[in-house]
């Protein structure tokens, strides 16, 4: 189980700053939803705790140790599913096994990526398609399948379900909850990139809120185990609506200050 600090934390590309100083705890177990506008900075802070870009200041520890680069302890799951187009969906999830896992047998590989399909709701025939043969849904069903066949502490997912249509995505919401769940002793730490609040709502037990570039956490709202409402009441039950209507004001508040800002500097002349 891996608490996770993030201290000072910036990024830049050349001269463009995207983050800046992004401070954070996260308790080991912790299921955080990270919201803001388009090109505010949360897939590229999911990036650098993947340890795919490397931080232009501050620090990112997961557990005690300084994260340094990509690890085993970290999965991801992107808006693109990210499976190997020549590799059968079996094939992609042992690949995964044979890289964490290193004296599993081939037999043992076969029927665990077997057994985590069906966990996502995919029979065995499965196993043996390509991607190119399968939905958009069941492509992002088997990159979870793979996300938890490596069973990493902590996973990662960057609007896993932004391309997909209304009922799959509440389904691969629902799926997605239900397996967070079901580890009830080694729950997995999830960071959930997402610009839906309705979605936030759903998941999170904890949401972080980014404003524009140059970014940084403007509002944190933890829901812990105290929620009441599930993708039946969310747009009943009092508290949920209170909820959305306080952080959706939050998020266009943050944008009517940043075009605030632009038009100001336009009226005096300066390049924006």
């Amino acid at each position: 189980m891996l608490d996770i600090l993030v201290k000072n934390l910036g990024f830049a590309y050349d001269k463009d700053i995207i983050l800046s100083n992004i401070n954070m705890e996260v308790k080991a177990g912790t299921f955080v939803c990270l919201l803001g506008q388009s090109g505010c900075g949360k897939s590229t802070f999911l990036r650098l705790l993947a340890g795919l870009e490397k931080p232009t200041s501050g620090e990112i520890y997961v557990g005690n140790e300084l994260l340094k680069n990509p690890g085993l302890q970290r999965s991801m799951v992107f808006q693109d599913s990210g499976l190997f187009p020549w590799m059968t969906t079996g094939e992609n999830i042992m690949i995964a096994l044979k890289q964490k896992f290193k004296g599993m047998s081939y037999v043992d590989r076969k029927n665990e990526a077997i057994r985590r399909l069906k966990d996502v709701g995919l029979d065995e025939s499965s196993f043996h398609k390509l991607p190119k043969e399968l939905s958009g849904g069941m492509q992002q069903r088997c990159a979870i399948a793979r996300a938890f066949s490596i069973d990493s502490p902590i996973l990662l997912m960057d609007e896993p379900f932004g391309a997909l249509d209304a009922v799959t995505r509440s389904n691969l919401q629902g799926l997605v909850i239900d397996l967070w769940k079901q580890e009830k002793k080694n729950r997995k730490t999830i960071f959930f990139v997402t610009h839906d609040v309705d979605e936030a709502l759903l998941l999170a037990t904890d949401i972080f809120i980014l404003g524009q570039a140059p970014s940084n956490i403007i509002h944190r709202c933890s829901l812990g185990g105290g929620k009441t409402w599930n993708i039946n009441t969310i747009h009943t039950d009092p508290n949920a609506l209170e909820l959305r209507n306080d952080l959706v004001k939050i998020i266009h508040n943050e944008i009517k200050k940043k075009s605030s800002k632009k038009f100001e500097t336009y009226k005096k002349g300066v390049a924006i």
